[in-house]
């Protein structure tokens, strides 16, 4: 499989807004999170022969990404040897793009180098924020100082391929300046950028605030004047959107995230990983222990599948593509019999401004983004009804 996942769940501490699967912990269980991995990639090997360590692979591996939680607190030793079992450096691909999630507040010199001679060669810093005051309401356990400090460190250690997260569109009571934020973003001269707006997920802390009063919910109108400030100023500074939330420049797009993009299978392993193979989707047990407990007694960790129907597919096609830059090709409209119905929708959408044809391709405008699944749900909804 080209494209593989590590699901690393530890935490220090939940976010106010995170509803991800982790599991918070004092003590980081390595060595256990590396040999139940470990032991679930070998039981992938044995069914499908994918994975097959110290020799030569049976397809490339073009991407590899720590995702998390909070990968950044995993020792880098057992990054190192998560890495090396899949891609020994034997057959060590020389384009291959390997991703670790970072929080500031892990960023050492000691840390930056080992991830640096471990392999990993692209890191996504958690960020969110250049706001103290807004760091602390997000329980982030990091300062704004410690991004540009990270960022140095990094830079330092020998990484040219570094991503920040932002998130945006956050109750107005906090006051939080997004020019300013962007701005210092900027400054620090990342090459990718992530920017996510705020959204409330049942059984957060931040849902428990908004229910009883103590916080707002994020305004709609806020989050597009934010959404579309942010693609004016960073597209004055030289970044790209090549996807709803991503912006790059000098070529530096997440080749990770743009398989999934793509509809491109992939393999996600570790606690609540999800998988795709072209066909259906597959998720492991979400929760550590279970998970861990699984994988020890030689079950398989997939909790569920959802085998996905030709309608669905098609569907899923038209919305991965048009939330990219590249858009949807013009050749890959519906069957014949919806062909005009679906082009009725397209050319009354293009009259808005917010989609626009360019050379065989429809492509979203930013205010397009914005309103991406009510596009996507009315042309598809044309071509159901022909």
């Amino acid at each position: 499989m080209p494209h593989l996942y590590f699901h690393i769940p530890f935490c220090r501490r939940r976010c106010s807004y995170c509803d991800f699967s982790i599991a918070v912990r004092k003590r980081i269980p390595a060595r256990e999170y590396v040999e139940a991995v470990k032991a679930e990639l070998a039981a992938i090997q044995v069914s499908s022969g994918w994975v097959d360590p110290g020799a030569a692979p049976r397809g490339s591996r073009e991407t590899i990404y720590f995702g998390g939680g909070t990968p950044s607190l995993l020792p880098p030793e057992a990054l190192h040897t998560l890495l090396h079992y899949v891609v020994p450096p034997t057959w060590w691909p020389e384009d291959l793009e390997v991703t670790l999630e970072a929080n500031p507040e892990d960023v050492t010199p000691a840390s930056a180098s080992a991830w640096r001679l471990a392999g990993i060669n692209r890191i996504s810093l958690g960020a969110q924020s250049f706001d103290d005051r807004v760091l602390r309401w997000m329980h982030r356990v990091h300062d704004a100082a410690r991004i540009g400090a990270a960022m140095r460190t990094l830079r330092a250690a020998g990484f040219d391929n570094i991503s920040l997260d932002l998130i945006f569109a956050l109750p107005v009571e906090l006051e939080r300046d997004w020019r300013r934020d962007l701005d210092e973003a900027i400054r620090l001269a990342p090459h990718h950028l992530s920017l996510y707006g705020l959204t409330v997920e049942e059984r957060t802390p931040l849902a428990r605030w908004v229910s009883r009063g103590a916080a707002a919910a994020p305004d709609d109108d806020r989050y597009a004047e934010e959404y579309l400030f942010a693609h004016e100023r960073l597209g004055a500074a030289g970044f790209v959107f090549y996807e709803v939330s991503n912006a790059a420049r000098d070529g530096r797009r997440s080749r990770h995230n743009s398989a999934y993009w793509s509809g491109r299978p992939y393999r996600g392993v570790g606690p609540a990983a999800h998988s795709f193979d072209g066909r259906s989707r597959f998720w492991n047990l979400a929760a550590w222990e279970a998970y861990r407990r699984a994988v020890a007694a030689g079950h398989s960790p997939v909790e569920a599948e959802e085998v996905l129907t030709d309608e669905q597919r098609e569907l899923e096609r038209i919305y991965l593509a048009l939330r990219t830059s590249e858009g949807l090709p013009l050749t890959a409209l519906p069957p014949a019999a919806a062909r005009e119905s679906f082009r009725d929708r397209l050319t009354a959408w293009v009259g808005t401004g917010w989609v626009e044809v360019v050379g065989d391709r429809v492509v979203c405008r930013a205010e397009g983004w914005l309103r991406l699944d009510a596009l996507v749900r009315d042309l598809t909804l044309s071509a159901a009804s022909s």
